[in-house]
């Protein structure tokens, strides 16, 4: 049981306050919010590859069914390095709680699967009684595009299949041109990134443990941190400044400006769009990258060097 104490120290280690904390008050995600969102999955990837790893090893000592069927294919040596024959009273009971959490995991991940299917189903039954026929100069290059009779200035991505985008009425007649192929690409860089799976994910995992810091910090960064990288997809198409003026302009009745908690992201995208923090060097980049997907490794390492090292 030595190894499950090493994967928990892990988990300990990585969910705890000062290692999501440390990346949420970082200056660079804000540089590459992309790279930023890499790093928060890959140690959320770590944290839930520690339990299940452990999950099994607990499972393995205290179930001798489930030890044969996981050591089946080893050699005794193999199995004798794990030492599985004298696991300690306590063991069971944190099997049990391993499997709790694993099960408790998988139905905030269901439900919120099924929340989700839910709202889109509505969502889609009441754009097909409000939508009216696209009007008529606007180019077909735009793709797949819904335009709603509304005042209310406004436009989202509706995904599912097929992925739609919607915009009133009101966006139209508020913005420009080129304002609104900001807003469009905006949105579409949501969708090419699927950053909706991201978002479910990681609501799942905080609505499921809110007392863990790291799931409660990756719910929060990635609601962020998924808009700064569609305002960069947009801002790299249309310009920093256009698509700062269509935030603007979509805002503005929301209070895009005000100093109030629930809309001060709105202001920080438009004081980042307006004056840009210059992008990770690509040395950098890749750098921080490679490092991110190399943790995920560390549950791996140590669940299998016992084993190489008897082989060896």
């Amino acid at each position: 049981m030595t190894v499950c104490l090493l994967l928990l120290s892990v988990v300990a280690l990585t969910a705890a306050v000062p290692a999501p904390r440390a990346l949420t008050r970082a200056a660079w995600p804000e540089r590459d919010p992309v790279v930023a969102l890499w790093v928060w999955q890959c140690l959320v990837a770590t944290v839930l590859l520690c339990c299940l790893t452990a999950l099994v090893l607990g499972a393995a000592a205290v179930f001798h069914t489930v030890r044969d069927h996981v050591f089946a294919p080893a050699p005794p040596a193999v199995t004798a390095a794990y030492d599985l024959s004298t696991a300690p009273v306590w063991a069971a009971a944190l099997t049990v709680l391993l499997a709790c959490g694993a099960a408790w995991t998988t139905a905030m991940l269901a439900r919120e699967l099924v929340e989700v299917r839910r709202s889109r189903g509505q969502a889609r039954a009441h754009l097909r009684e409000r939508a009216p026929e696209l009007p008529a100069g606007l180019p077909a290059a735009r793709g797949p595009m819904l335009v709603l009779e509304d005042e209310y200035p406004d436009a989202w991505w509706m995904p599912g299949h097929p992925a739609q985008l919607v915009v009133t009425t009101g966006a139209l007649h508020r913005l420009t041109d080129l304002q609104l192929d900001a807003v469009l690409t905006h949105e579409r860089g949501h969708a090419r990134a699927h950053h909706d799976w991201l978002l479910h994910l990681s609501t799942a995992l905080a609505a499921g443990f809110p007392r863990v810091p790291l799931f409660a910090h990756f719910c929060d960064q990635t609601h962020r941190l998924v808009e700064l990288s569609a305002d960069d997809t947009a801002s790299r198409r249309c310009g920093h400044l256009t698509t700062a003026l269509a935030l603007i302009e979509l805002n503005q009745h929301r209070g895009v400006l005000s100093c109030d908690s629930s809309r001060r992201l709105l202001g920080e995208r438009v004081d980042r769009l307006l004056e840009p923090p210059p992008r990770l060097l690509r040395r950098q980049r890749a750098l921080t990258t490679t490092v991110a997907a190399l943790v995920p490794l560390l549950p791996l390492l140590i669940t299998f060097a016992p084993g190489l090292t008897a082989l060896s």
